[in-house]
């Protein structure tokens, strides 16, 4: 399909396209493919590695194999989401003749390197907490294997048909869209009378809530920058639409070029987090000695630690109106799961059973000494101790129950525990970084042209680009900052719509409907995908 899909571009001479073929060259390919073979070479030897350390033993050629494949397919979902979202970024500087096609998406790659390297995580763990409690602790599974394959093969493809048709669309709300169609699909599957979690809506809502929140504020608050901009800052060249191929005032092209790097940093650090987490279950089943717990944590930490567990033990059991349990591990496991996949923990038995998993933690701490010092026999068990009560102490939220001091300690408890399980080893940050960063360099044409050309009915001028893309930087900074995923092609490209309605330029609505029919549509489109594609790979693994 020819990149004019989308809407109509008669009002926009051809002239005023940049030319987006400068500069390729078969040298350019060639470094390409040595970045890649390289990343995925450091990925193999980094496990490798990992596994040494701790003395786990060589994987069984089966699981390697799945393992193999799962990260594959992984780093595959942050390849497509640099080409497809990442192309937003860097729309503005090219149309605005700011920087060349070519060193704009090499510029936008880096930045989005770094910002998926320094980035703190949060993202990547809000995404994993919307997956089945069971399929998460059972991540090694076949189930948990036709998961993780059949939710980002699904936003995969449904990112690869919006692209061939030019829309921008968020790689976000697709994999929200296949996780919801795997935990269905799960429910469904279960056999009558299982207690089954299908989809933890209440996450889904905070994260939804999120996304439908980021093409409002990109409109609404880059129009309102524009006109601001108009207020404060008189001169007439940030006004103004490119003439011919001449770059616009170094002030502007600085302007401009610092809003792109804002977004591709912040795109990085969003974005870039959303394959971590399943990454992270992927190896937890293939290898948990080395994965399942931080075994950076230090020694130090530990006294902290067992106080911390210790209180929240006592906290538990005054809640109980009998305090002797007898209540063993596995029992209190199966307790706290069901009131999980029921999303009821507010229960005398439940904290009883709670105050059981969180003297194990203590006693498992105080035995072995340190997170890296628990063998391998005993991580399975720790580790869904310590998610268990970390997740449950998430789902209580609010719950009337305790006192202020009581949530405050427990809160504790749970930051700890999530220091303890909720980690990103550095290479799996590198790895989806040069995976980003270099979809971010192949197949952009078609939603540059989209952003550039297609959502306003004249040329974008120098403001318009900088007021969308400051927007969408700081959305998306802050977004990471609370741990919510966000959508960089809908803050952007909505942000660019507001923009234009702002300077009285006009929108060209055909385009702005397919942009919002793709937004309706992926929602049901990814979760169809992704439960067709669990059913079957459950029959297959």
């Amino acid at each position: 399909m020819s990149e004019t899909t989308i809407g109509s571009r008669a009002e926009i001479p051809t002239p005023s396209r940049p030319d987006m073929n400068g500069g390729n060259k078969p040298l350019h390919v060639i470094l390409f493919f040595i970045v890649l073979i390289g990343a995925l070479g450091f990925a193999a030897f980094s496990i490798l590695q990992d596994m040494h350390s701790v003395g786990e033993g060589a994987l069984a050629t089966g699981t390697f194999v799945m393992l193999g494949i799962a990260l594959i397919i992984a780093l595959a979902f942050e390849f497509v989401n640099g080409f497809h979202d990442t192309a937003n970024a860097v729309a503005t500087v090219i149309y605005t003749r700011s920087l060349p096609p070519l060193v704009a998406v090499i510029w936008s790659g880096f930045w989005n390197f770094l910002g998926v390297a320094l980035s703190t995580g949060a993202v990547a763990y809000s995404i994993v907490t919307l997956l089945p409690v069971e399929l998460i602790l059972q991540a090694g599974s076949s189930a948990g294997y036709a998961m993780i394959f059949a939710l980002l093969i699904a936003a995969i493809v449904w990112n690869l048909v919006t692209w061939a048709f030019g829309i921008p669309n968020s790689s976000s709300h697709a994999l929200v869209g296949s996780i919801m169609g795997v935990g269905l699909a799960n429910q469904l599957m279960s056999p009558a009378g299982a207690a089954t979690q299908g989809v933890d809506w209440g996450q889904v809502e905070k994260v939804f809530s999120a996304l439908l929140f980021s093409p409002i504020c990109g409109f609404v608050m880059a129009g309102l920058l524009l006109l601001v901009m108009k207020l404060l800052v008189r001169n007439k060249a940030l006004y103004q639409a490119p003439e011919g191929d001449t770059p616009p005032p170094l002030w502007i092209r600085a302007l401009l070029i610092f809003t792109c790097t804002g977004v591709s940093f912040s795109h990085g650090g969003n974005d870039g987090q959303k394959g971590m987490g399943l990454i992270m279950l992927i190896l937890i089943g293939a290898a948990p000695t080395a994965y399942a717990l931080n075994r950076a944590m230090p020694e130090s930490a530990m006294p902290a630690f067992i106080q911390s567990s210790a209180e929240a033990e006592k906290i538990f059991l005054s809640h109980v109106p009998n305090q002797s349990t007898a209540l063993t591990a596995e029992n209190a496991r199966e307790i706290v799961g069901a009131g999980l996949r029921a999303k009821s923990i507010a229960s005398p038995e439940t904290y009883d059973a709670l105050a059981v998993l969180s003297d194990d933690i203590s006693t498992s701490v105080k035995t072995y000494g340190s997170m890296k010092a628990v063998p391998a026999a005993a991580v399975p068990n720790v580790r869904t101790d310590m998610y268990l009560v970390a997740d449950a102490i998430r789902v209580m939220g609010e719950a009337q129950d305790f006192t202020p001091a009581e949530k405050k300690s427990l809160k504790s408890f749970q930051s700890e525990l999530y220091h303890g399980t909720r980690f990103i080893p550095l290479w799996v940050k590198v790895s989806v970084a040069i995976a980003l960063g270099l979809g971010t360099m192949v197949g952009w044409k078609r939603i540059v042209v989209t952003v550039g050309e297609k959502i306003g009915k004249t040329h974008m001028t120098y403001a318009e680009g900088a007021s969308a893309e400051i927007v969408a930087m700081t959305t998306i900074g802050l977004a990471e900052g609370y741990g919510l995923p966000v959508s960089t092609t809908h803050i952007l490209s909505s942000g660019v719509a507001g923009t234009m309605a702002a300077n009285g330029s006009g929108v060209q609505l055909g385009t702005l409907r397919s942009m919002a029919l793709a937004w309706v549509t992926t929602l049901p489109a990814a979760m169809a995908i992704a439960g067709i594609l669990y059913v079957l790979f459950r029959q297959i693994f």
